[in-house]
């Protein structure tokens, strides 16, 4: 979390905002666990979870500008580590994008920082959303719950550890139409059963409005 020291917020308030981040992190690990490694929706994930190399940050940024700036920042802090140190990290984001179409928009901001720090080819960023909705598919289909984590997250990955596990996993291609064979068979109940949504209501994750 960034403090501008000619602002300082009070110690309440900087107390507030870290819980509201760490219970924020422990819904996303919590929904790695159940649902992404619990159903195996991504065979890669386990390892570099089990391994401690998965880095969850919160940004608490009010402005798409601010949340701009935290994902370079993320990029940045990435690729300056060895992968055994931090092999991927997500991006939760606190206070915008709630809405997918704002959220989807601004996945072109993200590919923009790639670019801008010359990283295209080296990092990739999956999107995860509360809403998320596959092109041609409606709101409640079932397969869409593939890719919805409990808030607003970008996923960044290192192309070489996509490629080292795509090797390593003979039948890669076919995760896709796996995944949605296991949602179909869960169906909602049983996906609601997982209990992977998040624990904080909008308003309260969303403590900060845009201005």
């Amino acid at each position: 979390m960034k403090i501008d020291s000619s602002d300082p917020l009070p110690l309440d308030k900087l107390a507030s905002n870290a819980l509201l981040a760490n219970r924020m992190v422990q819904d996303t690990l919590r929904w790695l666990e159940r649902a992404v490694i619990g159903l195996n929706l991504c065979p890669f994930a386990k390892a570099v979870l089990v391994k401690g190399q998965v880095h969850c940050k919160v940004s608490q940024a009010s402005t798409l500008e601010a949340l701009r700036d935290d994902l370079i920042q993320a990029l940045k802090d990435l690729v300056a580590l060895e992968p055994a140190m931090r092999d991927t990290s997500l991006l939760i984001i606190q206070n915008l994008l709630q809405d997918f179409m704002d959220y989807n928009d601004f996945l072109n901001v993200a590919d923009d920082c790639l670019l801008a720090l010359d990283l295209e080819g080296e990092i990739q960023i999956a999107s995860f959303h509360p809403q998320y909705q596959f092109a041609g598919t409606d709101e409640n289909d079932i397969t869409n719950f593939t890719n919805r984590s409990p808030y607003p997250t970008l996923h960044l990955i290192r192309e070489a550890s996509i490629d080292r596990a795509v090797s390593a996993f003979p039948q890669a291609e076919a995760i896709f139409e796996v995944n949605m064979a296991t949602l179909q068979k869960l169906g909602l109940e049983g996906w609601q059963a997982l209990d992977v949504g998040a624990s904080l209501p909008q308003n309260q994750a969303n403590e900060k409005k845009p201005s």
